[in-house]
């Protein structure tokens, strides 16, 4: 071509260079391709327009996506869209590798992509090889697709800012990796630092609390939404000579900020510094542009996660009540662990009301509450507050334990019956468990509505699971009665109540979770409550390591509310002048509870728990059941029991009575061969080492002893119980 001749027609050049042209509009689904484009995309060298399917089945599925990604960054960055691509033949073997240029615009009438732009026959670089390093295909584009797959995957299991911004400092970006990071939050008109990596404590100072209006390069994120690529320290102090001296203190030669956008609305700016140059290509621009995508995502869940819980613990808070000051003569820990997820707030609660002095203690009794409202939502958290309040002011009046759970239970049957008239199937109840206390004593007395029995820790470790009597769960019935049960807190003992989440937390049962429940209890050394309640708390909802799984993995886990009460023992001084604590245990049997019989086998074998002789806890449990039944068959009286071991490890003595208020002395005869009653006193003569029966001023009472160093007792003459 001779100068001065007119420039030949570009589609003249462009196919002289073997370049085609292409244009797709994703309104119309439709590809325009001239003759040159389509012998490039495996097709007859002619003009035509394809459809958006006939297209993507020339390409390789992994490009297509590529295409739809960058073409997105292009239109956000406002840059050229620049990508690779295989083309694939009609057996899906790749024929060609092609580089794409476009120019990429959105209308957001249509809300849809117009591109207009050229294909050019590449050449493949082999995988590893230097020139493979930029292409998008290869090794490389393998280990941009597992970076981003793990960076995704760790952002989504961060559930606080904190663990966000610890994943985003440990990506490691492949082939080029920043060695500085900083993410930009936004309050008001000032620009904030959320966090920071690979920076020296207090460089962050200069660009806390920087006004938007700066000419900063996060500052402008924030205003336009549109990523800055800087890729030299001339760029940087060329575009923002205001704050380079800012950045140059830090060293680095290529920095990238993109905007955190969420929903369409920027929440702050991602910087990726590097301390090597950086070109800043389109594939590197993809994968910043992706992790800055999920980061945002990952902040976002973080901070409406943690303003959640911030705002369900200051409720459950404001619900749960502050212990107060020390009670003279006792002490008392407690603890509140939301473990059911979700919204974190449910129905447990726990309490300690001050109550009118009684004619014992001159003043300083005091009730200890702990309940679980049926439900885990906003709703049992509402009528929790409302249940505590109501409590406490029936307390409050000076009423009886089982005058307390009455009225309570009215209660809520009436506020729920209220709250739920169009839905009957909403009906709530709640298990309450109520202490009276009084400190000077020791004395317990306990009402209990469908909640788990409270625990004895004695002064030598052994645990007992004290049964009380109870009534209906507060709200089922508004006329349920609710039987008190009276036991008195020794010197060195420790009463835990607890709610059911204590108990079943890590897929346990009552049965599983209470031995589980009562190990911590043995195991744990000295006095402090505080300690017992962390260790309580930690051995169910520990680590992994600390606590075992129960048979119900699946079971969800409810909330842990604790209560520990104690009566402090002698001081070592005062324990060298006294004998050795004893191990105790009372029970009232009444006429009508006679299931209330194996109860008491139960608790007699719990405090023989570590006896040497099986056969001797045998017998004494045979024995009580004898004279328990005994009363009640042959007595219109209640029966008491009491039994204790006293003295040292080797050497105790076990002593068992049981007291009823007839007046009337058993006496032995000879039973028949076939009868059924009349054996008792023939199995107390054989198997106790003493026994006797002591007249009181009303009833009697019938004892017997084993002791830990001899054998059983010498058979005496054939006799029986009988009233």
């Amino acid at each position: 071509m001779r100068t001065g001749e007119p420039l030949p027609a570009v589609g003249e050049v462009l196919a002289t260079l073997a370049t085609g042209i292409w244009q797709w509009d994703t309104a119309t689904d439709r590809v325009t391709v001239n003759a040159e484009a389509a012998r490039l995309l495996g097709l007859p060298a002619v003009g035509t327009t394809l459809t958006e399917a006939q297209t993507r089945a020339r390409l390789h599925p992994v490009d297509w996506n590529e295409i739809t990604a960058v073409v997105g960054l292009a239109v956000a960055e406002r840059t050229l869209a620049e990508v690779r691509i295989r083309i694939m033949d009609e057996q899906g073997r790749v024929i060609r590798v092609v580089r794409s240029r476009s120019k990429p615009s959105f209308d957001r009438e249509k809300r849809s992509f117009q591109l207009i732009g050229t294909l050019q026959e590449v050449t493949e670089p082999a995988p590893g090889t230097p020139a493979g390093r930029s292409a998008v295909t290869g090794d490389w584009r393998r280990s941009r697709e597992a970076f981003l797959l793990d960076a995704g995957r760790a952002l989504a299991e961060a559930r606080s800012t904190e663990e966000v911004l610890r994943v985003a400092a440990g990506l490691s970006m492949p082939g080029f990796s920043p060695d500085g990071l900083a993410v930009f939050g936004v309050e008001g008109d000032r620009l904030t630092i959320i966090g920071h990596h690979g920076h020296k404590a207090g460089d962050d100072g200069p660009f806390s609390n920087m006004a938007l209006a700066t000419d900063y390069p996060a500052a402008e994120v924030v205003r336009t939404g549109r990523a800055v690529y800087i890729s030299t320290p001339e760029q940087y102090k060329a575009r923002y000579p205001a704050t380079w001296p800012l950045a140059s203190s830090f060293g680095r030669h290529s920095w990238a900020f993109l905007p955190l956008t969420v929903a369409g609305r920027t929440m702050g700016a991602w910087m990726a510094a590097f301390a090597y140059p950086v070109t800043f290509n389109p594939d590197e621009r993809s994968v910043l542009t992706t992790v800055a995508r999920m980061l945002a995502q990952a902040l976002s869940r973080a901070g409406a996660a943690e303003t959640e819980r911030a705002l369900t613990d200051g409720l459950q808070r404001s619900m749960l009540p502050t212990l107060g000051p020390q009670i003279p003569g006792m002490n008392v820990a407690a603890r509140y662990v939301p473990t059911g997820g979700g919204l974190q707030v449910g129905g447990d609660w726990y309490d300690m009301i001050p109550l009118p002095g009684g004619p014992h203690s001159g003043g300083g009794r005091i009730a200890l509450v702990i309940g679980d409202v049926q439900g885990h939502d906003v709703r049992a958290a509402g009528l929790m507050g409302q249940l505590r309040i109501a409590l406490r002011a029936y307390a409050s009046e000076g009423h009886r334990p089982d005058a307390v759970l009455s009225r309570a239970s009215r209660f809520l049957h009436g506020m729920a019956a209220d709250d739920s008239e169009d839905d009957e199937a909403d009906l709530r109840f709640a298990t309450c468990l109520y202490v009276e206390a009084d400190p000077a004593t020791g004395v317990l007395q306990i009402a209990r509505a469908g909640h788990p029995d409270p625990a004895i820790r004695m002064a030598d470790g052994t645990v007992l699971a004290r049964p009380t009597a109870g009534g209906l769960p507060l709200g089922i019935d508004p006329d349920a009665d609710y039987p008190t049960t009276r036991i008195t807190l020794q010197p060195g003992e420790t009463m835990l109540i607890c709610t059911d989440g204590l108990i079943e937390t890590g897929g346990h049962d009552l049965e599983s979770g209470w031995q589980r429940i009562r190990a911590i209890l043995e195991e744990h050394k000295g006095d402090d409550l505080e300690e017992l309640a962390d260790a309580l708390v930690q051995g169910v909802h520990g680590p992994s390591s600390h606590h075992t799984t129960g048979p119900l993995a699946d079971r969800r886990e409810d909330d842990i509310a604790v209560l520990l009460l104690s009566r402090p023992g002698e001081s070592p001084d005062e324990a060298l002048l006294v004998p050795p604590p004893v191990r105790r245990t009372m029970l009232s049997v009444a006429q009508a509870e006679p299931e209330r019989v194996a109860a008491a086998r139960q608790q007699l074998r719990e405090l023989l728990h570590d006896w040497p002789e099986p056969d001797q806890v045998d017998s004494a449990v045979l024995l009580v059941s004898e004279m328990l039944t005994n009363v009640l068959v042959h007595t219109d009286a209640d029966a008491l029991l009491l039994a204790e071991v006293r003295g040292e490890p080797g050497a105790r003595r076990m002593r068992i009575q049981v007291t009823d208020t007839s007046d009337a002395l058993p006496h032995k005869r000879r039973p028949g061969e076939l009868a059924s009653s009349g054996r008792g006193l023939v199995l107390i003569e054989l198997l106790a080492d003493a026994w006797g029966v002591d007249p009181q001023g009303e009833g009697k009472r019938i004892w017997f002893e084993l002791h830990e160093s001899a054998g059983p007792g010498t058979a005496g003459t054939d006799g029986s119980l009988q009233e």
